[in-house]
C-alpha cells in the first residue's frame, strides 16, 4: 500500500486522517512538532504501519524515502490567535509550506511525491450570496486566512514553475471529538460542563458550513485515490448555521436554556459574515457527508463527559 507523509497528524483533522489511512492499510509517516493543540489520547504508536517524527515542518531537511504523497495538515488555525500573534501563523502556514515544497523540488522527478495542501474555505472571504467555486478570487480577511491563501499561491506557483504535482483541498468548518477547546463547539461544551456561559462574538449572526471531521478526511483520502493532480477541490457539507444557532444547538443537546447560556462580546476584527463553497467537483467523485451537526452533538457531548470523568 502507499506510504504517506502526513504533517500535523497529532492535530485535530490530521489525527482523523491518520486513523482512517491506517485503517485502510496505508503506511503513514507522521511529522508533528507536538504543539499545545496536539492530541494526547491517540494509539497510533501501537498500530502497524505507523512511524513518527517529532519535528517542525520549517526545520525538516529531507523527506523519508518512498513517500508517494505528502498531506499537509500542519498549520496554526485559530483566528483569534492569529490576530493577537500572527508571527506563528506566518512561520507554520507560509514558511512551513515553502520548506516542504522545496524539499519535494529537491528530489529526483521520478521520486517526487504528490503534495496535498489542506487549505480552508476562509481563503475566499465573505460570500454574501451563492457559493464560492474553486476558480474564484481569494479574498482573505484576517492573518490566519491570509497565510493559508499565501500557502495556496505558493503551491500553485511551484506547480506551474517547477512541475510539482499538487492537489489543494479547501474544507469548510470542521467539528468532532478531539478538537482543541479554543474552537466554538468544543469550547461551548466545556464552558457548559463547568457551569459557565459561553461567549459569542458580536451578535453571532455570521454563518458557517459545518462538516464532521470524519467526513472531511474521507474526502481527502478519496482525492488521493481518484483526484486529478493540479486541481483544487472544495469540501463542504452545505449544512449552514450561524455561530449562535450552532451554539444554541449545543445548549439544547445539554439541556440548558439557550436564552440564558451566552454572553455577547465585541466582534473581532476582520470578521467574515458568511462562508459557503460549491463542492460539486468532489461530489462528482462519489463523496457525500454522512453526518449532520444535530445528529452528532449528543455523541459529542457524551464523549466529552467521559473525557472529563463526568
Amino acid at each position: 500500500m502507499k506510504r504517506l507523509l502526513v504533517t500535523g497528524g497529532l492535530g485535530f483533522i490530521g489525527s482523523y486522517f491518520v486513523d482512517l489511512a491506517l485503517k485502510r492499510g496505508y503506511r503513514v509517516v507522521n511529522v508533528d512538532k507536538v504543539t499545545y493543540a496536539a492530541r494526547r489520547d491517540l494509539d497510533f504508536e501501537r498500530r502497524p504501519g505507523y512511524e513518527f517524527i517529532r519535528a517542525d515542518i520549517c526545520e525538516l531537511t529531507h523527506l523519508p524515502v518512498g513517500v508517494e504523497y505528502i498531506v499537509n495538515f500542519a498549520a496554526e488555525s485559530h483566528v483569534d490567535n492569529s490576530i493577537r500573534a500572527n508571527q506563528d501563523f506566518f512561520h507554520s502556514n507560509v514558511r512551513g509550506v515553502y520548506n516542504l515544497l522545496e524539499l519535494v523540488r529537491a528530489k529526483d522527478e521520478t521520486d517526487q511525491p504528490v503534495f496535498v495542501q489542506i487549505s480552508t474555505d476562509e481563503v475566499y472571504g465573505t460570500v454574501r450570496e451563492g457559493s464560492s467555486k474553486e476558480t474564484d478570487r481569494l479574498n482573505p480577511s484576517n492573518p490566519y486566512s491570509a497565510t493559508k491563501a499565501a500557502a495556496d499561491q505558493l503551491v500553485r506557483g511551484w506547480a506551474n514553475t517547477y512541475g510539482l504535482r499538487t492537489i489543494i483541498v479547501r474544507s469548510c468548518n470542521n467539528y468532532g471529538y478531539g478538537q482543541y477547546p479554543e474552537k466554538l463547539l468544543a469550547k461551548t461544551i466545556e464552558f457548559f460542563l463547568e457551569g459557565r456561559k459561553m461567549t459569542i462574538h458580536g451578535d453571532g449572526s455570521y454563518r458557517r458550513e459545518w462538516l464532521y471531521a470524519g467526513d472531511n478526511v474521507e474526502a481527502i483520502l478519496l482525492l488521493i485515490q481518484k483526484g486529478t493532480v493540479g486541481e483544487i477541490y472544495n469540501v463542504s457539507s452545505n449544512e449552514e448555521h450561524s455561530v449562535l444557532e450552532a451554539a444554541r444547538m449545543v445548549a439544547a443537546a445539554m439541556g440548558r436554556d439557550p436564552d440564558e447560556s451566552f454572553d455577547f462580546i465585541p466582534n473581532r476584527p476582520g470578521q467574515d459574515l458568511r462562508y459557503s463553497t460549491d463542492c460539486s467537483k468532489i461530489r462528482a467523485l462519489g463523496w457525500r457527508p454522512t453526518r449532520t451537526l444535530a445528529d452528532y452533538l449528543p455523541e459529542y457531548v457524551e464523549l466529552y463527559r467521559r473525557k472529563l470523568g463526568l
